[in-house]
């Protein structure tokens, strides 16, 4: 099966690295045209440049996720400059960890209000192609969080949100699904950094993946792939667990 996005339009907001980067890389190299935005701007103009070595039309601009209005005007400058939103991903997380305020704050406005925001802006060109909307959720949100709670309570909501979106708007044909990733390891992530900065936790995780192994961003991107694609014509509402047997315990 050759899964391709020959000329469509994606966006994928939170792209400048990581899963992010990986998932707009993905689609770029199946063929299809693409915007990326994220708040770092060296980053940005990194992955924007490797896109632009895949031939096809590429829009990348700095949006603070949180700030609804900015969300707005991002998408409505990526359809434009695309022309069109085929697909639309909301990978972004405001990686709201502490039990705190702040953390509350982080996950509630980052990974729960952008993806909101970003599907109301999008619905208009959404439903002229009859595109797709794919999140991009956490495994943390479909068992306990104790360690992460916010991260953990918000990446539910996501998962609730695909059911809803998936089921007011299959009428208008448009696809809603989501992922929910494992530990993900790449250059600067997280899991990286606590290699050193936490070796018994990343050990702990590590020993929990029946694979042995923790993931990469290029796995969940394949994923992406398919659900973005027309192999995934009749998948909706659906979240899946991307996680090398991770939840197996």
């Amino acid at each position: 099966m050759q899964l391709e996005l020959n000329g469509r339009n994606a966006i994928v907001a939170g792209g400048s690295r990581g899963i992010g980067r990986s998932i707009a890389l993905a689609f770029a190299r199946a063929g299809a045209n693409v915007s990326i935005c994220a708040r770092g701007e060296a980053a940005l103009r990194a992955t924007a440049a490797e896109l632009k070595d895949c031939g096809h039309k590429v829009h990348a601009a700095p949006c603070d996720l949180a700030d609804g209005p900015a969300v707005a005007q991002y998408i409505t400058a990526a359809a434009q400059a695309l022309g069109g939103i085929d697909t639309l991903v909301n990978n972004a997380s405001g990686f709201g960890l502490s039990d705190d305020e702040a953390g509350w704050s982080a996950s509630v406005n980052v990974d729960l209000l952008a993806p909101v925001r970003a599907s109301r802006a999008a619905l208009p060109y959404l439903e002229r192609s009859q595109g797709s909307i794919i999140h991009i959720s956490s495994i943390s949100g479909l068992q306990h969080s104790a360690r992460t709670p916010p991260y953990g309570a918000v990446k539910a909501a996501l998962i609730q949100l695909t059911l809803s979106q998936a089921a007011s708007l299959a009428a208008k044909h448009i696809r809603v699904n989501c992922i929910a990733p494992g530990s993900i390891e790449f250059p600067g992530g997280s899991w990286e950094q606590r290699k050193t900065t936490a070796p018994e936790l990343y050990n702990a995780i590590l020993r929990s993946i029946r694979f042995g192994r923790l993931g990469t961003p290029e796995e969940i991107a394949n994923v992406a792939l398919f659900l973005a694609s027309s192999a995934a014509s009749w998948v909706t509402g659906q979240t899946i667990a991307v996680d090398g047997g991770q939840m197996l315990g």
